[in-house]
């Protein structure tokens, strides 16, 4: 089954109640994990980007608003005791090496490269020698950059999932370049999953049936919340998860068998048509002529004619029973045509 992965972003807006909110529904509608985001603020950006204007609920800089929607440790450790109670993983993308050392207090099962991290060498290294199954999203990358990542993980012996994705919030449908799925199947030889930031969830299906054996999307409780992610986030995921499971059991197993809820109809059958019947095609018309257990049956379309026998066994569709004698001129019929054989149906 398809593992799917409920990332919770910044969608949260720094309130530990939102976040619970947002487990729980990642639960009900059966996720496999939830993450978060983690990050230094004052060390990853500059102090003229955190100092610049920008207006939130929040205050008027980027610093007041990207500080807000970071948790402590101790936010942190509440939300993880909180996820285990409500039995479902928790895991972190982490944008600097001070939080992935971190992170590691919580004892997660997973981590997370996030796509902006993936040039960043030296994280790289520090995520992949904790040796926990990594996911590593792709967007913004080149496959020199894929491949260089890759190596890294592989020389720490360090399990890893390549996530194709795109970098902007939404997306736009026509660069899904969903095919980068198989393609980065083919040449790492490894599982490729599926992180969307679409508006729909359409996408997300089609990257299920090419492959992806992950799938991650942003969820929110309602998309007209505050914040960049809501739009690219799916406020009912139920209908997502719910589609994906159903689909999986419509799959099957490939193997040819015959279900059990046919055998009534195969029984049906049996006792109401003939063996020899090789439907072929489906025509109406009407009889003009009928005479010693025959009858002329004129086509509707066309001025060709058929001399056809009427089946003579009574079934649950109205056959007639007792042959030609019930049939009259001029009287419309739906008939099945087949070499041979055919039968009349009431219309």
């Amino acid at each position: 089954m398809v593992f799917v992965i409920a990332e919770l972003g910044t969608n949260h807006l720094g309130d530990i109640d939102v976040v619970k909110k947002m487990i729980d529904v990642a639960v009900s509608v059966g996720c496999d994990a939830v993450k978060l985001q983690k990050k230094n603020v004052e060390k990853i950006y500059t102090k003229e980007f955190l100092d610049s204007p920008f207006e939130s609920p929040w205050g008027t800089t980027q610093r007041e608003m990207r500080l807000h929607r970071e948790f402590s440790m101790k936010d942190l450790n509440i939300i993880n005791k909180y996820c285990i109670r409500k039995k479902i993983p928790l895991f972190f993308s982490c944008w600097d090496i001070d939080s992935q050392i971190e992170i590691r207090k919580l004892n997660t099962k997973f981590n997370k490269v996030a796509s902006a991290m993936l040039p960043h060498k030296k994280l790289l290294e520090v995520i992949a020698e904790e040796k926990k199954y990594t996911f590593i999203s792709t967007a913004m990358s080149t496959m020199k950059d894929i491949e260089t990542a890759i190596q890294i993980f592989k020389k720490s012996n360090c399990k890893f999932e390549l996530m194709h994705c795109h970098g902007s919030y939404p997306m736009n449908p026509e660069e899904a370049n969903l095919n980068m799925i198989k393609t980065l199947q083919k040449k790492f030889k490894c599982s490729v999953g599926y992180s969307g930031h679409e508006t729909t969830i359409s996408p997300t299906y089609a990257a299920w049936f090419l492959g992806a054996d992950y799938i991650e999307r942003h969820i929110t409780l309602d998309r007209t919340m505050y914040g960049s992610d809501q739009v690219a986030s799916i406020q009912n995921s139920y209908h997502l998860i719910s589609a994906i499971r159903k689909m999986e059991l419509m799959l099957g197993d490939g193997e040819k068998i015959v279900y059990e809820s046919e055998k009534p109809i195969i029984a049906r059958l049996k006792n109401n048509f003939s063996k020899k019947k090789d439907f072929t095609r489906f025509i109406k018309g009407r009889i003009i002529f009928s005479r010693k257990g025959f009858a002329e049956f004129e086509v509707f379309k066309g001025q060709e004619s058929y001399k056809i026998k009427p089946f003579t066994k009574s079934n649950a569709w109205g056959v007639f029973k007792d042959g030609i004698s019930k049939f009259k001129k001029n009287q419309y019929i739906e008939c099945y045509s087949s070499s041979g054989f055919n039968e009349f149906l009431i219309n």
